[in-house]
């Protein structure tokens, strides 16, 4: 088959077509969750089920931050696929998604595969919004996939580190990002542009906290600034030169693949998958979606809330494929989050509360470890 055919991301006639009767498409929080339930249930996919997802591995968000900073090792912050999908005797496909035909139940993958499928999941996550990159003088390194900014900055520490570094993003990602850096020894110039305010989201006392330990590692911050373009060694506010950098991270939010919008799913405005609180999409009863990739009123875009929605997403799909009743994922309220502050400290936020200190970042290790041993446990032998 033709280049053209992979570029363009189009069904053909000739592209050979494979058959599933489950497909999960990513491996987020959600999807890993439910492989592991149906492990400990002692339950198992119909034969021919299929993970299609980029790499071997999945990479914990929560842990990235300490990996960057040199508090975790590499090994800790990932999930081997293969493991836990050979213990339920599912294929793993190292390949993304370029295409959904949503109403004939068909994948297309960048390597020209197409996979039609009787009731397909989505758990693919999202990518950082980016602003027009003009030319390369500026390296662009999105947060997610995390493997691109982590081969970047291994190369760093082995050859030395660019003189100036942006972060795109105003919110936990970006912060952490800059403050990961620094704990790291890149000394050059650093700054973070948002185009909102920092941690808006965040009560009033932690937001300061932020800002003062900004200040404290000599990181700039340029908030209210919207990036538009990126050329000639920096970063432009339309045409207001905001800042001059070698490299610039993205770790802005969540834009939705463009497949999405595309594949005849009900979709919000912004691209994400609109799903009712069984988890199925709006228009498509036999694909469901969950995590960052989904939309649903109340459940942010946050690892905490795809961990909520992996047993109701477990349950609802073997349901589906056996004939069962499908339940319902209420979101919460209040979700926790824990910031990393690259000094020993984290930051704690639980609705209105917030609260500073080493005894958050202890916590917060012993959260994300137990999540990556619960899917590390020993395997069932048959």
């Amino acid at each position: 088959m033709a280049d053209v055919f992979y570029a363009r991301g189009m069904f053909t006639s000739d592209a050979l077509v494979d058959s599933a009767p489950l497909l999960l498409v990513g491996a987020g929080h959600s999807h890993l969750l439910t492989l592991r339930r149906w492990l400990d249930q002692g339950w198992r996919p119909p034969a021919g089920t299929l993970l299609v997802n980029p790499g071997e591995h999945a990479w914990y968000s929560g842990m990235m931050p300490g990996l960057l900073a040199g508090r975790h090792q590499v090994e800790e912050c990932r999930i081997a696929l293969q493991p836990l999908c050979a213990a339920l005797d599912v294929r793993h496909l190292d390949a993304s998604v370029v295409q959904l035909d949503a109403a004939a139940g068909q994948v297309l993958l960048r390597t020209g595969q197409s996979i039609k499928a009787d009731c397909i999941s989505l758990d693919c996550g999202a990518k950082p919004p980016s602003p027009q990159w003009l030319d390369t003088t500026v390296e662009k390194l999105p947060v997610k996939p995390f493997g691109i900014l982590l081969q970047r900055w291994q190369q760093w520490r082995e050859t030395g580190w660019p003189t100036r570094i942006g972060v795109l993003g105003g919110g936990a990602a970006a912060f952490e990002v800059c403050m990961a850096l620094r704990a790291a020894g890149f000394a050059g110039e650093l700054s973070l542009l948002t185009g909102s305010t920092l941690l808006a989201d965040f009560p009033e006392r932690l937001r300061e906290r932020a800002s003062a330990l900004l200040r404290q590692r000599q990181v700039g911050l340029h908030e209210l600034c919207m990036i538009t373009t990126v050329r000639q060694y920096g970063v432009y506010d339309q045409q207001r030169r905001v800042l001059a950098c070698e490299a610039l991270v993205l770790a802005s939010g969540a834009q939705a693949h463009g497949w999405q919008a595309s594949s005849g799913l009900a979709c919000d405005a912004q691209g994400f998958v609109r799903i009712g609180n069984d988890l199925r999409s709006r228009s498509h009863p036999q694909i469901f979606a969950s995590g960052d990739c989904a939309s649903l009123p109340g459940a942010r875009r946050s690892g905490v809330y795809a961990v909520r929605q992996a047993p109701v997403l477990a349950d609802n799909l073997r349901a589906t494929l056996n004939g069962g009743r499908l339940s319902d994922y209420r979101p919460q309220r209040l979700a926790l989050a824990l910031l990393d502050c690259g000094n020993g400290q984290a930051l704690l936020r639980y609705g209105s509360l917030g609260m500073a200190g080493g005894w958050c970042l202890r916590w917060k290790d012993r959260l994300d470890r137990r999540f990556i041993e619960g899917m590390r446990c020993p395997l069932p032998i048959d």
